[in-house]
């Protein structure tokens, strides 16, 4: 707006100093650009700008980068007064991981290649001695051996995990020596001992510890075979499963169980309907390893001659000659029944993780 100043000659006309343009309110915001080189703050877009100081030529002023036309191309170096490059996006790339990714499936493609390709492997034989009679009930008792060693392992184990938690010295330390020696000593050790118990005793006496015996029964008619593979295999994984009982209900938080105390809810049912649920969280999961080691564990009872699937499998391809098929039988039952217990594991696991975060 022009301004009259007084003068000699009744005053002159001048136009107001122009403002620095730094020194100027921020300029209105130019609408939102599409290429993102604009910045939305509190309902303003601010464009890329750059501050011209007050020494350089021209005076200060603020050089603001050029917008985009509505709806054209991004605006190139030519269109920016600072000379910027326009802004480009870079998709990262992994070509390490590709090239592994290639190399593991061509090794998988040879492994396949020489299952199928290589007659040695005798497919025609494994199909027949897969759903063979005699190894169907290898596979049946194979599992009840498994049953066996795991309830009653696990049942023992979670006395000895309650003696390990104990208060009482004693219990403590019968606890910690069990543990240290089974699982200290091979399992086929052990079901050699069992299996040979009547060389050291050859009757067992039942009647008052250090008196007189009501009644005696030979060693071998009391310890079977069976006996003897189920007895090794249950204290053997009992020490396992301790330990395993024993980590669980410490991962429970102590506060949990002082709560329960101040309700008045009685120790029995504290343990069973608040610190075992939550325990079985962490338990379930090496549980589940436990069983399926145990699985492959019952073979070591071939030393007894009792009928499980490696043993079978044994009395067949030296019978027949045919080794390799014979081998891949027992392995395609094996990856079977731990493959159903690993289902199985998943849906436990589940159940029990429910609620948590």
């Amino acid at each position: 707006m022009p301004v009259e100043l007084s003068g000699a000659d009744g005053g002159d006309t001048h136009d107001p100093p122009a403002a620095p343009a730094a020194l100027t309110a921020p300029a209105k915001a130019p609408p939102p650009t599409k290429n993102g080189r604009g910045r939305a703050h509190h309902g303003y877009v601010w464009s890329r700008a750059r501050l011209i100081p007050a020494s350089a030529p021209g005076g200060p002023r603020v050089i603001r980068a050029a917008a985009p036309p509505a709806g054209g191309p991004p605006a190139g170096p030519e269109d920016s007064e600072a000379g910027e490059p326009p802004l480009k996006v870079v998709t990262t790339r992994h070509p390490g991981r590709w090239v592994a990714a290639l190399g593991v499936a061509v090794l998988l493609a040879m492994a396949v290649s020489a299952l199928v390709t290589n007659p040695a492997w005798e497919w025609e034989v494994v199909g027949e001695y897969l759903f063979a009679p005699s190894v169907l009930r290898a596979v049946v008792f194979t599992l009840e051996l498994t049953a066996l060693g795991i309830v009653f392992g696990f049942l023992l184990g979670t006395v000895l995990a309650l003696m390990r938690l104990s208060g009482n010295p004693l219990l403590n330390s019968v606890a910690w020596g069990y543990i240290a020696l089974f699982r200290s000593v091979p399992l086929i050790l052990q079901l050699l001992f069992w299996y040979n118990l009547a060389l050291l005793y050859p009757r067992i006496s039942f009647g008052v510890p250090f008196g007189p015996a009501f009644f005696d029964v030979g060693t071998m008619d009391l310890i079977s075979p069976i006996t003897a593979a189920a007895l090794g295999l249950a204290l053997h994984q009992a020490a396992y499963a301790a330990e395993i009982v024993r980590a669980g209900l410490l991962s429970v938080d102590h506060g949990q169980r002082e709560a329960a105390a101040a309700l008045g809810i009685p120790r029995t049912r504290q343990l069973f309907r608040i610190v075992l649920p939550q325990a079985m969280r962490s338990i379930v999961p090496t549980a589940g390893n436990e069983i399926i080691g145990l699985v492959k564990g019952t073979s070591v009872v071939y030393i007894m001659a009792l009928p499980e699937l490696f043993y079978q499998v044994q009395v067949i391809y030296n019978r027949n000659g045919r080794v390799i098929a014979l081998l891949l039988v027992a392995t395609i039952w094996y990856l079977v029944m731990t493959s159903v217990m690993s289902v199985a594991q998943h849906y436990v696991e589940r159940h029990y993780g429910k609620g948590r975060a």
